[in-house]
């Protein structure tokens, strides 16, 4: 197999993963706190000798785009909606994960949880509780969460160490390995919304249109290839 079939099949493989990255964008194009992805593509040299190298593309890593999504009204009391920087923690049988959907419920415990049964943390990493009997709750823009004119706990938000860092684990949870860092300024929490997808449809779909058009025409390529090789071998043979 030589370097231009090399080189094509990297390619395709960074394709077939970008489009794959693409599909599951538009379909949590509608969910609740969904960040969307996108490949990134490095440029991977290798010396192949007399003073030549080799130059491939490769698909080797993902990004998670910042970009606040729409706020949606749903007049819950306990959903919570991030406008501006950080993200939620909750707690997870895997360990402490970051996310923006903000949509939870108070356990059997009173504990607010979200969908999946995750504790949502306070400020100081400590699960929140509500009390069963707990009327007029509010939520002030700093995160403290009151029942009438009894303040219950500080919902907190938090940021990787590293901007870059942040990785996405399923759905809509992720996670800062490098870890995190309290958000002192820049966010605040609005009671009574959730923040949507920040998915834009139309442009994933044109997206998802011109990767595979560039897959196809890497096919084609690996085909003529192919052929070519199969000619060369049969002109020799004779």
């Amino acid at each position: 197999m030589d370097n231009s079939t090399y080189t094509t099949l990297t390619r395709q493989s960074g394709l077939l993963r970008e489009m794959q990255i693409v599909a599951n964008n538009i379909a949590n194009s509608a969910t609740t706190g969904f960040r969307s992805e996108s490949t990134l593509f490095a440029e991977y040299v290798h010396p192949i000798g007399t003073g030549k190298s080799l130059s491939m593309a490769v698909a080797d890593g993902r990004w998670t785009s910042r970009e606040q999504g729409p706020l949606e009204r749903t007049g819950g009391r306990f959903d919570f909606a991030i406008e501006g920087t950080g993200l939620f923690m909750v707690q997870t049988p895997q360990g402490e994960m970051l996310t923006r959907a903000g949509a939870f419920t108070p356990n059997e415990a009173g504990e607010l949880v979200t969908p999946d049964g995750h504790l949502l943390l306070d400020a100081g990493g400590a699960p929140i509780f509500v009390p069963p009997d707990a009327r007029d709750v509010e939520l002030a823009a700093d995160g403290t969460l009151s029942a009438g004119d009894r303040p219950l706990t500080r919902i907190g938000l938090f940021r990787p160490a590293d901007p870059m860092d942040l990785q996405h684990r399923s759905g809509t949870l992720f996670e800062a390995p490098g870890g995190i860092e309290p958000v002192i300024d820049g966010g605040k929490i609005i009671q009574g919304f959730v923040e949507g997808s920040n998915v834009d449809p139309i442009s994933q779909v044109a997206r998802m249109i011109e990767v595979q058009r560039s897959y196809e025409l890497g096919q084609r390529f690996l085909e003529r290839e192919d052929e070519r090789i199969r000619d060369v071998l049969r002109t020799m043979g004779r």
